[in-house]
């Protein structure tokens, strides 16, 4: 299957000229070579080779690896960076003019990623240069762990690895070292790190129709940043099982592609290509350290997590891992200018993270704690049908309602509410004093205040706390359904008030007030209970599906078209109305079967 890319961009072959603009708008700390757009060359502003006092260090390549390689010009790192069009080495005349603007006496280190293109244009540069007078220096840095060596006359890859390469250099370089000593370093810090990606997909050339070749469901193992094939095919797995194949890679003894064994000090890179959201990056970070320190015996000492360097859109990772001692932990540390450089990645880790105690509350407590009784009374039974009831018919509802949510929301109301309701089944077993029904009422709120995250977990909390005090302050152990209907209709007051809503605005409340109100009309005309129940129930589905016809003043359905509002009716008010009815029919078969 292919399709037209969508990019937010202008003329594609204007890509790389137009990302530079934008660039050295946002830091007054960068500036371009002039020659620009021909030549691409992003330099230090406050660095002029005439007087300019110590190592150059300069690197570059391919455009569509952002922030690398232009992000990463700042004192501290790189003096220039020079940018060829997406995915192309750049040419010889735009490299010679970033080693003629920035190199001083001190000379220049080029720092190049290996491949062909890139060492042959880099190369010839320095040749020239060096025929000009300029002291010139080249590190290739090859940090692929994808393919088992000999990989013949190519040579491993140049991947996010280089990065560390290009910190501990520019780091040498404004401490005043020479020329040979930061070479020695950068060399050095070369041979210190590996790294191997995962792809889920293809990444997109701007302007260009993409092809996924690798279908649903599948990944790509051990792939470079050019959008070429990786190592191998295999199924998405569990990120805990990718990060773990990935380590034993790098740090397989049999290709000894780094020199790290047991006891080493190492610093962890998680690297996104381009369209991996942080969160799951994050994950990738939480789930290799463990293992780097339980698994392969390493001391973790730096952590690096981000887009560092991109594979224009792919998504996916990369992981790199770098042996590390106090003098390449000093250059990582180092202060640098760099606007792509990651803060707050310095500073030595503990052995271990432990969390920090959560704080006591405030509020005196009971010396009695909370259970669920031995032998229920009458009540307790009650209480125990109709929570079983609701909240299974939440969980049975959790992917229909995401269904609805992702066509008027954010898709996860029914996740959300299943998290909620799976809390209160587990604790009604062990916590809830069901004899106790105003108690029972406030445990239900501390169970969906644990886990439920978001706009619905705060307001049912609320309606939880307004009913428990409803039915607190009968101060009698017997509650009688004008309480429950009284205890509801403080619920929904509360809700209003906090949340702002009201009777048509598109919410629970809407499903809510009908059964409120025929709650306690049904009751205060002596209806049977347990009947008047059902039937507010049945009023409750309606409230709900009416909500088709209404336009959302409240919550995330407030930015959806009524055009699309009306093909689903709120997913919020027809998670309470379907709780709320499950309840009311399970008492109804319990105790007054037909």
């Amino acid at each position: 299957m292919a399709f037209q890319s969508k990019k937010l961009i202008n003329d594609p072959n204007d890509i790389v000229t137009e990302f530079i603009e934008g660039l050295v708008e946002t830091y007054p700390g960068l500036q371009y070579l002039d020659g620009f757009p021909e030549i691409k060359v992003v330099l230090r502003a406050d660095v002029s080779a005439a007087t300019f006092d110590k190592v150059a260090v300069i690197s570059g390549g391919g455009s569509g690896h952002e922030p690398t390689h232009a992000g990463y010009v700042g004192e501290g790192m790189l003096t220039a960076a020079i940018c060829g069009d997406v995915f192309a080495s750049p040419p010889v005349d735009s490299i010679l003019a970033g080693i003629r603007a920035v190199t001083g006496q001190m000379g220049c280190l080029l720092i190049v990623k290996n491949y062909t293109g890139d060492r042959l244009n880099f190369g010839l540069a320095a040749e020239q240069a060096k025929s000009e007078g300029y002291k010139v220096e080249m590190v290739i840095v090859g940090d692929d762990c994808a393919l088992p060596p000999p990989r013949g006359i190519a040579g491993r890859r140049g991947l996010a690895g280089t990065l560390f390469v290009h910190k501990v250099a520019g780091a040498a370089a404004a401490c005043g070292l020479s020329l040979d000593e930061v070479a020695a370093e950068a060399k050095r810090a070369s041979e210190m790190v590996g790294t191997m990606g995962v792809a889920l997909s293809v990444c997109t050339l701007p302007g260009q129709v993409t092809s996924d070749r690798l279908g649903p469901g599948k990944i790509e193992l051990g792939l470079g940043i050019h959008g070429e094939p990786g190592a191998a095919v295999a199924d998405l797995q569990p990120v805990d099982v990718i990060v773990s194949h990935v380590l034993k890679q790098i740090l397989s003894p049999e290709t000894n592609y780094v020199p790290i064994t047991r006891g080493s000090r190492v610093v962890l890179m998680i690297n996104g290509l381009g369209a991996t959201p942080m969160m799951e990056l994050m994950i990738a970070a939480g789930k290799a350290v463990p293992r780097l320190q339980l698994e392969h015996g390493l001391a973790v000492e730096r952590v690096y997590t981000g887009s560092f360097m991109t594979s224009l859109d792919m998504a996916g990772f990369s992981i790199s891992v770098m042996k590390a001692d106090e003098g390449i932990l000093r250059r990582l540390d180092a202060p640098t200018k760099a606007p792509a450089w990651p803060v707050g990645g310095d500073g030595n880790r503990p052995p271990a993270k432990i969390p920090v105690p959560l704080p006591p509350s405030l509020t005196t407590k009971s010396d009695e704690t909370l259970s669920r009784p031995e032998q229920l009374n009458p009540q307790g039974h009650i209480l125990e049908v109709a929570i079983e009831a609701a909240a299974t018919e939440v969980v049975n509802l959790k992917d229909s309602l995401n269904e609805w949510d992702s066509k008027v929301g954010d898709g996860d109301c029914g996740s959300t509410m299943c998290r909620g309701a799976t809390a209160i089944l587990e604790d009604m077993k062990k916590y809830y004093p069901l004899n106790d029904p105003a108690e029972t009422v406030n445990e239900i709120g501390a169970s969906i205040r644990k886990v439920m995250g978001g706009t619905s977990g705060i307001i049912y909390d609320i309606f939880c706390k307004a009913a428990y005090a409803h039915l607190k302050a009968n101060n009698g152990s017997i509650i009688e359904p004008h309480h429950w209907a009284g205890a509801l209709d403080a619920a929904i007051n509360a809700v209003s008030k906090y949340g702002g809503a009201r009777a048509g605005y598109r919410t629970l409340l809407d499903a809510l007030i009908p059964a409120s109100s025929v709650l306690k009309e049904r009751l205060a005309s002596g209806n049977d209970p347990v009947d008047s129940f059902v039937l507010s129930a049945e009023a409750a589905l309606a409230g709900a599906e009416s909500t088709k016809h209404m336009q959302a003043q409240a919550g995330r359905s407030t930015y959806v078209s009524g055009d699309i509002l009306t093909t689903v009716a709120d997913p919020g008010a027809m998670a309470a109305a379907s709780w709320y009815r499950a309840a009311a029919i399970a008492v109804k078969q319990k105790y007054q079967p037909s």
